[in-house]
């Protein structure tokens, strides 16, 4: 059976699901999570719910089957079946690993209690975190396993390009590729990542637990 996992890897090398206009249902990987990734004309549903009960409610969408799995009232009845909650789609993207050390200073921060690692370890799983001047990247292991990274940029320190070098630190400390997850609202986010060499390939919505 193909695994969210498999799916991820596949998407990493330009590889996609089928673009057929269907979905398909794959059992989560982690208690934790649970949702959906869209990509071109083909939708994944990672959850443990039962797979004839996801493709009824996605026909009772009343909608473009190409956009059901999108649908607030496709997500509505699948937050409501799991008691889960959701906060956005993000648009989806990876980078795949640099060679060459960061062109930014970064520290890595080993305090558990610091802010940044308490807030991510509530979706991650290995989370390490390094600031730099001005700035601080993040990594961790989300949905499937993947290695994903997120950066916070300081206000006075802004639109001099520093979150692009922070995430272009990511692809050259791992050894994997990487993702990301941006609100499809914030430009100048998604425009780092571009610049910083990560590819959109889909969007997606994260499920968690209340």
């Amino acid at each position: 059976m193909e695994t969210l996992r498999d799916v991820l890897d596949a998407a990493a090398r330009g590889v996609f699901p089928l673009d057929d206009g269907g979905t398909t249902v794959v059992p989560q990987m982690s208690p934790r999570d649970a949702g959906v990734l869209a990509f071109t004309a083909h939708s994944v549903v990672f959850t443990d719910e039962d797979p004839a009960w996801v493709h009824g409610e996605l026909r009772r969408a009343g909608c473009d089957p190409l956009s059901a799995s999108m649908n607030p009232r496709f997500l509505s009845a699948l937050m409501a079946r799991t008691g889960r909650t959701a906060e956005t789609i993000d648009a989806m993207l990876v980078g795949s690993p640099l060679p060459g050390e960061p062109s930014v200073r970064l520290r890595e921060i080993e305090d558990r209690s610091h802010p940044r690692i308490r807030y991510a370890r509530r979706r991650r799983d290995e989370v390490r975190v390094w600031a730099a001047d001005g700035g601080v990247l993040v990594t961790g292991r989300g949905i499937g396993g993947r290695l994903e990274v997120s950066v916070e940029v300081d206000g006075p320190v802004r639109h001099r390009g520093l979150g692009r070098l922070l995430v272009t630190a990511a692809r050259q400390l791992a050894g994997e590729p990487v993702w990301a997850q941006v609100a499809p609202g914030n430009a100048r986010s998604i425009r780092a990542f571009q610049a910083a060499g990560y590819v959109p390939v889909g969007a997606e919505i994260l499920l968690t637990a209340s």
